[in-house]
């Protein structure tokens, strides 16, 4: 492994390929450089392969260029989560910005596999300079469910995100066509107050599935139509897909809200009841 030296920041690759065994989906790839790796699966679901990303640094900083590929092949069935939050700590001043940081996602679901994605969320601390892409190319009959939380600063410390540059682009792809292509710039706690972004919140998250029926998107519409307090959420079904959206002042919030839809929706889409990775409880 190659440690940095002054400011050249990490580069971190991981590479990671799934198939089915005859009893279980296995991890049957695995190359990686710089500080990128995964703990050893684990199957609370009998088949199903659940599988924790770990960062060992704690956090990305200016110059660090991460980058994780993902593929299901031959019928895998896999969870990814991670074990805490991502941090994109800061980079320069207002005067002068540091470096940037990135940090790329690539997932390929192949035809009759599931992937599960929900990494917990995405800090970025006052003054980040950093760039987030996931692409997520699934076949036609590819299973997804996947969540991506942003937050802005620590709302629950007091610390807000006041200056910066926050790059995000989540984009589906379904046999190569656009299903979602969301992308996204905040610069300063201005932008967080536009009602064309976060409109006052300090964090948001967008939830997938696919292979979705309407009576689906109603189950899960009324799950969350109890939920009080500052959280705005919508969930739209368009074809088979479902978007659901929840904005919060705190990514605990908008987590528990996402991982209620979750519960809701798989044992109709995934024929399986939700079973929280271990990790999630510590």
């Amino acid at each position: 492994m190659n440690y940095p030296t002054g400011t050249q920041g990490w580069k971190a690759q991981l590479d990671l390929g799934f198939k089915k065994s005859a009893e279980k989906t296995v991890l049957g790839r695995r190359s990686q450089s710089g500080p990128l790796t995964v703990q050893r699966p684990f199957y609370p679901e009998g088949d199903v392969c659940h599988l924790y990303l770990l960062h060992p640094p704690g956090g990305v900083v200016g110059g660090d260029e991460l980058r994780i590929n993902i593929k299901l092949e031959e019928q895998a069935n896999v969870l990814i989560t991670t074990p805490g939050a991502s941090k994109f700590y800061r980079s320069g001043c207002d005067k002068h910005p540091g470096r940037q940081s990135s940090q790329t996602q690539i997932l390929q679901v192949a035809n009759d596999c599931a992937l599960e994605w929900f990494p917990q969320e995405n800090i970025f601390f006052n003054h980040a300079n950093c760039q987030l892409s996931t692409k997520i190319e699934l076949d036609k009959k590819a299973h997804f469910m996947g969540w991506e939380i942003n937050c802005y600063g620590r709302p629950a410390s007091g610390e807000s995100f006041e200056s910066g540059r926050v790059n995000t682009r989540f984009e589906v792809y379904r046999n190569k066509l656009p299903i979602i292509l969301d992308g996204l710039t905040i610069g300063d706690n201005n932008a967080l107050s536009s009602a064309i972004s976060l409109n006052g919140n300090a964090c948001f998250g967008t939830f997938v599935a696919t292979q979705i029926k309407p009576e689906l998107r109603d189950k899960a519409r009324l799950a969350v139509s109890h939920i009080q307090g500052s959280q705005q959420i919508g969930i739209t079904l368009i074809d088979d897909i479902l978007i659901a959206r929840c904005l919060g002042q705190y990514a605990e919030e908008v987590s528990t809200t996402l991982k209620l839809i979750w519960e809701i929706l798989r044992p109709g889409t995934m024929g399986k009841n939700a079973c929280q990775p271990r990790i999630w409880a510590t």
